[in-house]
């Protein structure tokens, strides 16, 4: 099933400062080439120093918005995950930093299915896809009416909207 996966062979960095995070995605995506880091220094080497398909980056604990400029700035499409960094704030931020999508950790077990539509479309922006699949996801999480508080993503997401 793997050879078929569009992620095989693909170079994928993992930063994130929970190993047991970094084990459960590198196990999903054993068809690619990974690269590992636990903390900013470490994955901002790795950033400077390879090329890769797609970054795959936490928030708290590696300092994931800094590694998210830098990723973004060397055209690697990039995509957060969180868990207690999760809030419109970190979404709006990642929007505005240049990710191309932003999974909750709760959402894991999804990544690579994620990681693949990324590939087969050839690294474009999913943020369409992320409010269609984890909308109710966001409204249980944030509240009903998260969207209509911050002009900048209740603009952003009818723009999606009208994209339809």
């Amino acid at each position: 099933m793997d050879l078929e996966s569009p992620l095989k062979d693909k170079v994928v960095l993992l930063v994130d400062d929970e190993p047991d995070i970094l084990e459960t995605v590198a196990e999903q995506l054993g068809m690619c080439l990974i690269h590992k880091a636990t903390n900013h220094e470490r994955a901002r080497q790795y950033l400077q120093s390879y090329t890769y398909d797609i970054v795959v980056l936490d928030i708290m604990g590696v300092n994931g918005f800094d590694l998210l400029k830098i990723s973004v700035a060397k055209g690697f499409p990039t995509v957060m995950l969180t868990a207690h960094a999760l809030s419109p704030e970190t979404l709006k931020k990642s929007i505005e930093l240049g990710a191309i999508f932003l999974v909750p950790k709760d959402k894991v077990t999804q990544l690579k299915a994620i990681l693949e539509e990324i590939i087969a479309t050839g690294g474009q922006s999913l943020w369409k896809r992320l409010f269609s699949k984890f909308g109710e996801f966001f409204d249980h999480h944030f509240g009903p009416d998260w969207k209509e508080k911050d002009q900048f993503l209740k603009q952003f997401i009818e723009e999606l909207k009208s994209d339809e």
